[in-house]
């Protein structure tokens, strides 16, 4: 129902998001093991891999904000997915070849960073056009239950396939989602709509920070843009130092470890499909602060965490907590994102949004590994959520002139 309701366009737009998320996860932790077992560095060049190719490609998307704007939004998506998927095919036509190297993954990692962060800007401004702006929040809910499906199932499908095929093979098949993806967006055939578009030629260079000062200028959305970042650049900044905890430290196996980070990710669908309905019940502002402190206040758990199976009742029992938590957050926050930004802005809003994100990740990332050095693991990820504890005051507490309660129940069957 909710599907014929969103329309086709958005079901294609839907099932190509479903397989690029899909492939992506399902070719998770391939370029770390590639890098270790195929090219044999140590742990700083599997850190740099991921830190400074996240960073560096958020550098060189500054510009898309107003590239994005400038251009059909369908086209950016396609081509966004195409540049990634001809730059992941070369990872196995190298290695079959024999020819790979580590400058080549830490290109490829740029690479992709930026095509995520163009796609990323593009499609949130493409769905606004799909979509009536009264169900946005449903669409949302579907692209988030989407993430966590295959947050929960990829990783483990994914080892299982890198076991059996190798890392070169999947990288294969997370390139194939890509290009998936593109001919999924390809067949959509309603028109674009003629939004305000900024010719490239006058393109001026306070266009480049356009985006940010327009979080900083809505009393609004400034608190939510920060809280967001501090709290996933916190949690993601832990997750190599978990790894380092419970399968170094605390000698867990294998399963144990797919379980505890598998399992959560359930509630993550639920409170993705629950969030319409609580956005109805009790309105998006209190839903949104409520869901956004919750979020933040079980990281902190993690440090008391301990070998066997106590050690993984635990862990999931936060990471379930706080991820049913973000599953709900999520969508409310995209979907107010969406709203509040005009049309004219919305690429370079997003952009701005995605590159802080993604920097703040590498820079915390790349920290708190030098944290763990001078300390140890479960020191820094102790500390990590001590900080988060003071994110919810960096919420929007103050509610808006004459905000509605709610816009109504909205079905998400």
């Amino acid at each position: 129902m909710a599907r014929q309701e969103l329309g086709r366009p958005f079901g294609r737009l839907w099932s190509a998001y479903a397989a690029s998320t899909a492939g992506t996860w399902l070719g998770f932790g391939a370029f770390p093991l590639l890098a270790i077992q195929v090219l044999h560095v140590g742990p700083a060049e599997v850190s740099t891999l991921a830190a400074a190719g996240s960073a560096v490609g958020a550098l060189l998307a500054l510009a898309l904000g107003p590239w994005v704007e400038a251009r059909r939004k369908k086209l950016v998506m396609i081509v966004a997915d195409l540049v990634r998927f001809g730059a992941l095919l070369t990872i196995p036509a190298a290695y079959f070849a024999g020819l790979l190297s580590y400058l080549q993954l830490l290109v490829v990692t740029v690479i992709s960073a930026a095509a995520n962060i163009a796609f990323a800007a593009a499609g949130g401004a493409y769905l606004r056009q799909l979509v009536r702006p009264d169900h946005l929040l449903v669409a949302n809910g579907r692209f988030e239950s989407v993430t966590w499906t295959a947050t929960a199932v990829g990783p483990t499908v994914g080892g299982a396939a890198i076991s059996l095929l190798g890392p070169a093979v999947t990288v294969s098949a997370t390139a194939a989602g890509f290009l998936l993806s593109a001919l999924g967006i390809g067949a959509i055939r309603q028109k674009e709509t003629g939004s305000q578009r900024v010719k490239a030629g006058k393109l001026r260079a306070c266009d480049l920070v356009a985006g940010w000062r327009f979080l900083h200028d809505d009393r609004h959305l400034r608190p939510l843009f920060w809280n967001t970042v501090a709290v996933n650049a916190l949690i993601m900044a832990t997750e190599p130092l978990l790894a380092v905890l419970l399968l170094g430290d605390l000698h867990w196996v294998a399963w144990q470890y797919g379980l505890a980070f598998g399992l959560p990710c359930v509630g993550g669908f639920a409170g993705a499909r629950v969030a319409p309905y609580l956005e109805g019940r009790y309105g998006r502002r209190r839903v949104l602060i409520t869901s956004g402190a919750l979020r933040a206040l079980w990281p902190v758990g993690l440090f008391f965490v301990m070998p066997g199976n106590a050690g993984v009742v635990l862990v999931v029992a936060v990471e379930l907590v706080m991820i049913t938590c973000m599953g709900v957050f999520n969508p409310l926050s995209a979907t107010e994102r969406l709203q509040r930004v005009p049309a004219e802005r919305i690429g370079r809003v997003l952009v701005a949004w995605k590159v802080t994100g993604t920097g703040a990740i590498a820079g915390l990332t790349a920290l708190w590994g030098v944290l763990a050095a001078v300390t140890d693991a479960r020191t820094a990820i102790g500390v990590a959520g001590v900080l988060l504890l003071g994110t919810p005051f960096l919420l929007p507490h103050r509610p808006r002139a004459r905000e509605p309660e709610g816009p109504g129940p909205t079905t998400t069957t």
